[in-house]
């Protein structure tokens, strides 16, 4: 697949994701309807409406290429994935619950193991995020395209974002290797995008957390010129078995 085509199935799927995102925060807004699957985390019905969303339109676009959702047990005991779609409906849904703004909606294409397509919005803060190609990763500001490897922050010092507040020994023992000298806490994939964007530079993570979770990141942070690994310096593919991630370590491009 080329850039070309790329380019259009990401840009063709940006009116879905802010649909999706405005039926999200309708559906709060109302009072949502709340579960506890098997995993023993919530879901709610704003994670299947966004989920049913997403899937049609994908599917109408690619009907040639399987999707793999977080809220769709379809596909996810395929042992021979190699070009599939990755959807987390709402990455987030603890904070979607309780009123927060960082919740985010994701999906990426993956085409032999690797994320070529990287798509996340956060409805909250209005904040939209993709990516199509090397070089190709953006943030729509209203409505104008900003090109995220064009987008240099000059700041003194180097900021880690973190999943929790109570760092690590082995988490913590990077962040002095990167000389970072504050670190904020988030749990949602908006984490890759303040990479992406240069806000943050480092992202830090034990084996956590499902491949949906970080594949359209790892795309928009790749593409916008910062690198994903796991600990050991070794790039990450998706499709495994049971979708877990690896160790994993985001790098914006102002450190690399």
């Amino acid at each position: 697949m080329n850039i070309k085509e790329t380019k259009k199935i990401t840009l063709s799927l940006i009116d879905t994701f802010h649909k999706a995102g405005n039926i999200a925060l309708s559906l709060r807004k109302a009072g949502l309807k709340k579960e506890i699957k098997s995993n023993n985390t919530p879901v709610t019905n704003g994670d299947i409406e966004v989920n049913n969303i997403l899937i049609k339109k994908i599917a109408e676009i690619t009907p040639n290429i399987l999707i793999v959702s977080e809220e769709n047990s379809a596909n996810k005991k395929n042992k021979n994935l190699k070009d599939f779609w990755l959807i987390d409906p709402i990455d987030g849904t603890k904070d979607y619950i309780n009123n927060k703004d960082e919740f985010t909606l994701n999906a990426a294409l993956i085409l032999n193991k690797k994320p070529v397509i990287g798509i996340i919005t956060a409805p909250a803060k209005k904040r939209v995020f993709y990516s199509y190609a090397m070089s190709n990763s953006y943030e729509l500001i209203d409505s104008k395209e900003i090109k995220l490897i064009d987008n240099n922050k000059n700041h003194n010092e180097i900021k880690a974002v973190s999943y929790s507040n109570e760092i690590k020994p082995d988490i913590l023992a990077i962040h002095k290797k990167f000389k970072i000298s504050s670190s904020q806490r988030m749990k949602s994939s908006l984490k890759f995008c303040v990479v992406a964007t240069g806000e943050f530079d480092l992202y830090v993570a034990e084996p956590r957390a499902c491949e949906w979770d970080i594949a359209a990141g790892h795309a928009i942070v790749m593409h916008a010129g910062g690198e994903v690994t796991d600990f050991n310096g070794n790039e990450i593919l998706y499709g495994k078995e049971d979708f877990k991630n690896p160790s994993i370590i985001l790098k914006s491009k102002n450190i690399i």
